[in-house]
């Protein structure tokens, strides 16, 4: 007979009475016990959390802050009582703690009476951090002092936060302050930058004046030096023109004593003598035309009367015979003539006016006349022009001493004014020098008050001025200044989800292992009819794993449409399901083939292993390091992360992973159970005898 013949004979074993079809149907049902009921029973306990009965304790007394009441207590409390975190019951601090302490309550908050003040003090002096109490008693249950924790941190934090809120908005309105406080200084700096540079351009404007007013007090200076030397050697030229202006009129004044008289007798004499040199002007003039046409003549008659002589001279001279006194009157009378014909000579190259000496002469008997006539006409006031001259030259000396007594002082005073000269000059030099110091300092402060003035426009730049909106904007941000912004890729809608991977592996287990205590491991028939080793693994495999389809199937139903597991792959799901169902049997079946009745307390054992070591409720990494050693060689790791993947969504290359350590898990675990079933045809004396029985 063939392995799925003997399969279908072993079920139908179960068909033969009340009590083979109830062991049926417990094995159907057997999965449901520990998937269904224990998922059903915490599938979302934390959405019943306000079933939890908690004390709350409100002993606040308030505070007042900046003249406004402060109630951290009352509004804490009514933000809890409204939230549905808890069963809040508000009672006193006695009856919290009795109710603590025999489990009226899981746990109390309480907020001290000082808890408004001590958040008021982050204002003042002396801030104080306000502290929320919580009592808890694991001995009435664990789980929810550890939830309580996580619950109480996020009342602290809202807590701080709206304390934070109301301590932030001050400070903005502080800001606010500061900054239209600094707007104005940085407004009067600006005034202040202003009046500074028009007193450092005043400044630079005076440096530049005085080092003008210095050059020019140089330049005075210099020309009253040169003036005071030029003005001494004008006090000795007036001084000398006043002496000889002196000694001109002594000599005058002497000359006039003599000469007066004279020209008072003898007026008519002058004039007469003036006249009569007039007169010969004229004449020689007038004689001057006869004179040009007989000067030629007249100079060739004395040339004719100088050569005759020279002939003489010569013939009667050189004649030995005649005596010597003779020849020296000669001598003398040829010299003569030829004197004369000199004379004559000069006087006819005079009227031939070959160099214009003639019309000079002509001229200057012309003026002589003229003159010779004047002085004729003023002969007889001769007298009168000689005391008017001497007056003005008289006048003349006065004037020269006045003007040599004013040059003097003008010499005196100009020495004066050039050491006043020296004196400015000095004293310029030094204003000019104040004068360029205070326009160093004038552009230092206008420098300094630039900066002043730019420095308070970045700083009431920098500093905030916010309007009411924006505050309660910028207050809410820095007083939870970090949010958690939680993105889950694949989220699990509530804890049994979660969870569901985990328990619906060891439900299967299960399942197989309460079916090898119902169904051999090994069909005795086939083992007796010596078929082949592995149709007898088959043969013992093939009905488990056709009850695990059974069980998969009414487990994701119930669970499915009774708990309401959503499952974003529910066929695939199904599907590995089937697969790993006939992986456990295979791994159960060879247990109890190979070691009889010590299998099915190794089966029991290797659950416990794997549940322990497959990472179903912790990160595998939070277990001690043996279980992390065991993790990767176990079948149920890899099937609790394909599930994670198959019900909630991500990559399926852990599915696909999981699908071949399963399909090498159920290969190896029947080559095995063929090995057992090869070694069961030989009988031994343990085989007839077995030293344990279960």
């Amino acid at each position: 007979m063939r392995s799925p013949g003997l399969a279908a004979l072993e079920l139908r074993r179960f068909g033969r009475g009340k009590l083979p079809r109830a062991a049926l149907v417990a094995l159907l049902v057997l999965p449901l016990l520990y998937g269904a009921l224990y998922l059903w029973s915490f599938w979302d306990p934390y959405g019943r959390l306000d079933r939890i009965p908690v004390a709350l304790v409100n002993d606040d007394k308030g505070a007042t802050a900046d003249g406004k009441k402060l109630t951290a207590g009352d509004d804490l409390t009514k933000g809890l009582r409204e939230s549905d975190t808890f069963d809040w019951h508000e009672v006193g601090a006695a009856e919290a703690r009795k109710g603590v302490e025999d489990g009226t309550y899981y746990l109390s908050l309480t907020m001290p009476d000082d808890f408004s003040r001590r958040i008021a003090s982050s204002a003042g002096d002396s801030p104080e951090t306000g502290a929320l109490q919580v009592r808890t008693n694991d001995s009435n249950n664990y789980i929810v002092g550890q939830i309580s924790r996580t619950v109480f941190a996020e009342v602290r934090q809202a807590a701080s936060t709206k304390a934070s809120r109301s301590f932030l908005d001050r400070i903005f309105i502080s800001f606010s302050d500061i900054h239209g406080a600094t707007v104005k200084a940085a407004n009067g700096a600006d005034d202040l930058e202003g009046g500074i540079g028009k007193a450092e351009k005043g400044s630079q404007d005076l440096a530049t004046g005085l080092q003008q007013a210095e050059a020019g007090s140089g330049r005075l200076s210099d020309g009253l030096t040169k003036l005071n030397t030029g003005s001494g050697e004008l006090a000795d030229g007036a001084r000398q023109v006043a002496d000889g202006t002196q000694r001109l009129a002594a000599t005058v004044n002497g000359i006039a004593d003599k000469a007066g008289p004279f020209l008072d007798e003898n007026a008519k004499t002058i004039g007469d003598t003036a006249r009569l040199v007039a007169d010969s002007a004229g004449a020689v003039r007038h004689n001057l035309g006869t004179l040009v046409r007989t000067a030629p003549a007249a100079a060739e008659g004395a040339h004719k009367a100088a050569t005759a002589l020279n002939s003489v001279y010569k013939a009667r001279c050189t004649d030995p015979v005649l005596p010597d006194p003779a020849c020296a009157d000669l001598k003398k009378a040829q010299q003569a003539a030829a004197d004369v014909a000199r004379v004559a000579d000069d006087v006819n190259a005079l009227v031939a006016d070959q160099n214009g000496d003639l019309k000079k002469l002509d001229g200057r008997l012309a003026t002589l006349q003229q003159q010779a006539r004047t002085l004729a006409a003023r002969s007889p006031h001769l007298s009168e022009d000689l005391d008017d001259a001497v007056a003005k030259i008289n006048k003349l000396n006065q004037g020269a001493a006045q003007v040599a007594a004013g040059a003097g002082k003008l010499h005196s005073g100009l020495g004066s004014a050039r050491t006043g000269a020296q004196d400015l000059e000095e004293g310029v030099g030094r204003l000019k020098t104040g004068a360029d110091t205070l326009s160093g300092g004038m552009y230092k402060l206008a420098d300094g008050s630039g900066k002043l003035s730019d420095g308070l426009h970045d700083g009431a730049s920098q500093i905030p001025d916010y309007d009411k909106k924006d505050r309660d904007r910028r207050t809410g941000v820095m007083a939870d200044p970090v949010k958690l912004v939680s993105k889950d890729l694949h989220k699990a809608p509530n804890y049994g989800t979660g969870f569901a991977p985990y328990f619906i592996p060891l439900s299967l287990w299960v399942g197989a292992m309460v079916a090898y205590m119902l169904i051999a491991p090994m069909n005795r028939r086939a083992l007796a009819a010596g078929a082949a080793a592995w149709r007898v693994a088959l043969a013992g495999w093939l009905p488990v794993v056709a009850i695990g389809v059974l069980q998969v199937v009414a487990l994701m139903s119930v669970l499915h449409w009774a708990i309401g597991l959503q499952m974003v792959r529910a066929a695939g799901t199904v599907g590995f399901l089937f697969l790993v169902t006939a992986c456990f049997a295979a791994i159960v079946q060879w247990l109890n083939a190979r070691f009889g009745a010590a299998g099915r307390i190794l089966v029991l054992a290797l659950l416990m292993l794997q549940l322990t070591s497959a990472g179903g409720t912790y990160p595998v990494q939070t277990s001690p390091g043996f279980f992390n050693a065991l993790h990767p060689f176990l079948p149920m790791s890899y099937v609790v992360e394909a599930l994670r993947r198959l019900i909630t969504g991500g990559g399926l290359t852990p599915v696909w992973h999981a699908c071949v350590v399963l399909l090498a898990f159920t290969a190896g675990a029947l080559a095995l159970t063929a090995l057992s079933a090869r070694r069961r045809q030989v009988w031994t004396l343990d085989r007839l005898h077995p030293e344990l029985t279960l």
